[in-house]
């Protein structure tokens, strides 16, 4: 594999793409063989919303099939469905200091309760570990309310949030560094491909479903991130 540049925006790029192995992620082979015990783990956060222009129960049904929309929104990333409310998908290029990964990991879109939906992390089938271990939580939670334009017609805001952490087992030549230096480093990178990742799926999400219903998309609020 050809050596990367090290400058971390370099690898905050969701539309990165390069051929992967049979499992579908991508770790440096060289690399590999010399991975340390213990993984390091990078975490991060984003709060975000979206207005839609329509009641909650309209937007509810939108999102409860996900079958219809998820794939289409979720593009450019690689996805596959691998049950009837999962998929896998890889979240984009993550890497710095010569050594990089694609994570792919299992999403399951569990089915509404009281308005709330879930997203949480579920093993791909006969995926290959390849280092790294992947920890996706959200959470997507539906307020109706008026709108400012005319109290009579309803709006709805989505309000969402993701807490998402990636644990690598690094090559020793990494652990020469220092650790300090990894890990912030490491972070600021899943920070940017967690921001690019989620204003795209947002953005591409509420199109959809306003182009769907034929109605006027809401003007967009600024983003809300941790």
């Amino acid at each position: 594999m050809q050596s990367q540049p090290t400058d971390p925006s370099d690898f905050a790029n969701p539309n990165f793409a390069r051929p992967t192995d049979a499992a579908g992620g991508n770790v440096t082979p060289a690399h590999t063989d010399a991975l340390i015990n213990e993984p390091t783990v990078f975490s991060s956060q984003f709060v975000d919303c979206m207005e839609m222009n329509a009641d909650a129960r309209t937007v509810a049904a939108y999102l409860d099939v996900h079958q219809e929309w998820f794939r289409r929104c979720a593009h450019p990333m690689q996805v596959e469905p691998i049950g009837q409310n999962s998929y896998a998908l890889i979240i984009g290029h993550f890497g710095a200091f010569g050594y990089d990964v694609e994570p792919r990991v299992g999403l399951d879109l569990l089915p509404q309760q009281a308005g709330i939906y879930r997203i949480e992390t579920v093993p791909v089938p006969d995926d290959t570990y390849l280092g790294y271990e992947v920890d996706f939580q959200a959470a997507l939670n539906l307020v109706e309310h008026s709108s400012p334009s005319d109290p009579n017609l309803k709006m709805t805001q989505v309000q969402w949030q993701l807490d998402l952490s990636v644990a690598i087992q690094f090559p020793r030549f990494i652990h020469a560094l220092p650790d300090a230096l990894i890990k912030s480093t490491g972070e600021r990178i899943l920070k940017q491909v967690v921001r690019q990742v989620s204003r795209r799926l947002t953005h591409k999400v509420q199109e959809d479903f306003h182009s769907s219903r034929n109605l006027t998309v809401p003007k967009r609020v600024r983003k809300r991130f941790l």
